[in-house]
């Protein structure tokens, strides 16, 4: 399959390309080069980069602004049978909204051994202890999130 003039393996690949293009937007920003896209039945219906220097909150986390304008979207704060993308594993906050949420599926770029609340350090997305579980799949892409992770890192230092 070639998406916007890159060949992609499959569906993940695709909409993982898309939150690597937000990301890449909230680092020309100086933002933490983190992207979300959000999608339900094969359509794209929401995609936010990391602005939490420009808007100053520490909740305007990609995941975030996405589930937000995907919850405007649609008119629902349910977000059954959609999968969002993100570039980085979501920390506790927006794990704990995606669940709040419903969200069916999360798909992660790379893992955060620091602050990841979807298998890293805990798992928030898929506690049997709570009321909603989502299925994740990690590692999409995890080179091309990774390295755009280390390489805005690198020029800050």
């Amino acid at each position: 399959m070639v998406f916007d003039g890159i060949v992609c393996a499959n569906e993940d690949e695709r909409y993982m390309f898309e939150a690597l293009k937000e990301a890449s937007e909230a680092a020309e920003a100086g933002e933490v080069p983190v992207g979300a896209v959000i999608v339900k039945d094969g359509q794209l219906i929401a995609r936010a980069h990391n602005m939490v220097e420009g808007a100053r909150s520490s909740q305007a986390h990609a995941e975030m602004l996405a589930l937000a304008e995907a919850e405007e979207k649609l008119g629902s704060k349910w977000l059954t049978g959609a999968t969002m993308y993100v570039t980085l594993e979501p920390c506790s906050m927006c794990a704990g909204a995606m669940v709040l949420a419903r969200m069916d599926r999360l798909v992660i770029g790379a893992n955060d051994p620091k602050t990841g609340a979807c298998g890293s350090l805990f798992n928030i997305a898929a506690n049997e202890k709570l009321n909603h579980r989502i299925e994740i799949t990690r590692g999409v892409l995890e080179y091309e999130c990774s390295t755009l992770l280390k390489d805005f890192f690198k020029a800050r230092r």
